[in-house]
Order: C-alpha cells, then sequence, then structure tokens
C-alpha cells in the first residue's frame, strides 16, 4: 500500500489544539523526496497558484473536491477524506520583493518569485515543547 501525502498551500493553524505540532522548513528536495511514489491528498484551496506548483513539483496536487476542509480527528490530528495524519506539507508561493496580493485579489504565475516548502508534525501526546 502506497504512503498518503498530505499537502496544500497553507494550514488553518486554529486547528492545532490537542496534539503539539512542530513546523520545520524543508528543501523543496524534501518535499519532493516524499513524494516520490506516494498518493497526494490535497487540500490546495488557491486554483490561481495550482499549475504553477503542480509545474514545480511535477506532478498533481488538484484536490479530490474544490477547496476541501480538513477536520480534525478524535486525537487532534488532521484528516482529509477519511484519512488521519500525523505529517502535512505546505508549498507556498514567494512572491516578488515588496509585493503583496490584494484582499481577495488572485495572483499570475509571474508574480511567485519562489517557494517555501514547510513540513508540519504531528505528536499525539501532548508534551511540552
Amino acid at each position: 500500500m502506497k504512503k498518503k501525502i498530505l499537502i496544500g498551500n497553507s494550514f488553518p493553524f486554529s486547528l492545532v489544539r490537542n496534539a503539539r505540532m512542530v513546523a520545520e522548513p524543508q528543501p523543496l528536495a524534501a518535499l519532493m523526496g516524499a513524494l516520490a511514489d506516494a498518493d497526494v491528498v490535497s487540500f490546495w484551496g488557491h486554483a490561481n497558484t495550482l499549475a504553477a506548483a503542480e509545474e514545480e513539483l511535477g506532478r498533481s496536487l488538484k484536490p479530490r473536491t474544490e477547496r476541501p476542509a480538513i477536520t480534525l480527528s478524535p486525537e487532534g490530528l488532521p484528516m482529509l477524506g477519511g484519512c488521519e495524519f500525523d505529517t502535512c506539507w505546505l508549498l507556498s508561493p514567494d512572491y516578488q520583493e515588496g509585493f503583496r496580493p490584494p484582499a481577495g485579489a488572485e495572483v499570475v504565475p509571474e508574480q511567485i518569485a519562489g517557494w517555501q516548502v514547510l513540513k508540519l508534525t504531528w505528536n499525539k501526546s501532548r508534551k511540552e515543547i
């Protein structure tokens, strides 16, 4: 059975509740390695950056439904499509210096200067850092 990788462009931190979560910047190569031979479970929320992200990674990140919502398992871990995850990858665009998209506006690929990768990892035991 293939491993499942949860990925999106942002994560609602208000869902970090019953389990400790660590966010670590990662190189793009680490994300590409995690995606190798894995099934992608995507909650990508912005259609305008989806094609550019897919081009960068060389594979589809299209969610099964439009703008799917993550829920929490009883243990406080993210769930999507009936699957619980203890790891989530975020691929977020870096914009040209000084650029910030206006509220409600879509960006075009030419405004993306690069990509930032974060690996979010949850620990089911609620240990202090």
